[in-house]
């Protein structure tokens, strides 16, 4: 066995996580000193936006309601203007990972603090990782000045969330635990994070299809979200982030949705370069397999498992193979764009993942 090398950054921020946390956001802006916040929430949560701004009172100054997924660069320019006229000295984000990014897309900008309230599985309000997308190209990258400050976990801001968004976001977490697992940065820190939030989603994800409204199984979900995004914040990315990004900023497919249809094929590709590291997965999952366990998982909540079923052309794969190999730095098993082309062949038509052969002694 090869001895054990790792870096791990521990990741500043303040968690408070909680049934009935909302209420806590007031005193936690107060405790940052801001007296000037701009309020970052979508139209699906705009009741609870409503009660918040009320919480605030005078140190809210403004609000902003559009967000697009992907963040494209523009609306991003926008609500910098947006915060840099009315002097915000905190951002609150409330809602899924479109809202988050928007807001991060600011802090980017003018170095403007976090305030994240996630209303979804997404997990990037645990990540110093941000996306803009201009035309057909998404950008991502690192930058501390993106990470939230403090980030509020409600699980009841999760209980109207529909099932079949909840099922898809609570992949999207899994594919955030199952990447952090063997990208460059990972460590035994993150490892362990990463295999208990894939063990508790594989647990309570099948158990909200037939108990959306029950709030224990909601926060098993959240707490899984937290320990995804930490794991995804601090180990980084790799192929199977890298394909998502792509396909969502050049051909606008929704993200948690590719993020569960791509998930198994990623993994049956690297499979052969990480028989320890597909063990750790199979093992948390409870399958013998893990590629063919995660499509398994996918057909069990319903979710889509064919790319040309959530808006992706035939006729547009082969350009998304040559754009991913450009954009592929670094993998555990060598990519080119032939394999790329089988990769998103198979995730096109939705075809079950071989399962990986048994290692021979």
């Amino acid at each position: 066995m090869a001895r054990l090398e790792f870096v791990y950054d521990a990741l500043p921020g303040r968690v408070v996580f909680g049934v009935g946390a909302l209420e806590r956001v007031p005193a936690e802006v107060a405790a940052l000193g801001a007296e000037r916040v701009l309020l970052i929430a979508g139209r699906h949560e705009r009741d609870v936006a409503v009660s918040l701004a009320r919480s605030l009172g005078s140190r809210l100054v403004g609000r902003l309601d559009d967000v697009r997924p992907h963040v494209p660069a523009d609306l991003a320019a926008a609500a910098c203007d947006r915060a840099r006229a009315l002097s915000a000295d905190l951002l609150i984000t409330l809602g899924g990972g479109s809202t988050t990014g928007l807001g991060k897309a600011i802090a980017l900008e003018l170095g403007t603090p976090i305030l994240a309230i996630p209303t979804t599985y997404a997990g990037s309000e645990m990540t110093p990782i941000w996306g803009l997308t201009t035309g057909d190209h998404k950008s991502t990258g690192r930058d501390a000045r993106v990470l939230p400050r403090v980030v509020v976990y409600d699980p009841n801001l999760t209980l109207t969330l529909p099932i079949r968004i909840s099922a898809a976001s609570g992949m999207n977490a899994m594919a955030h635990c199952v990447e952090a697992s063997y990208a460059e940065g990972t460590s035994p820190v993150v490892t362990t994070a990463a295999v208990a939030g894939m063990s508790t989603l594989a647990r309570a994800l099948p158990r909200l299809l037939s108990t959306p409204d029950d709030l224990d199984v909601r926060t098993e979900l959240m707490t899984a979200a937290y320990l995804a995004g930490c794991s995804l914040g601090a180990a980084g990315s790799g192929l199977h982030h890298k394909i998502c990004h792509v396909l969502g900023g050049a051909y606008d497919l929704p993200h948690a949705e590719t993020h569960a249809v791509i998930l198994p094929h990623a993994v049956a590709f690297n499979a052969p370069a990480l028989p320890e590291a597909m063990d750790r997965i199979a093992t948390a999952l409870g399958v013998e397999d893990p590629a063919t366990g995660l499509f398994d998982l996918d057909v069990a909540l319903g979710l889509p498992t064919r790319l040309l079923d959530i808006g992706m052309a035939e006729a547009d794969l082969d350009e998304a193979a040559a754009r991913i190999a450009r954009d592929v730095v670094r993998n555990p098993r060598p990519v080119d764009i032939p394999s790329l082309r089988r990769l998103l062949g198979d995730a096109a038509v939705g075809r079950r993942p071989a399962a990986r052969q048994p290692q021979v002694a």
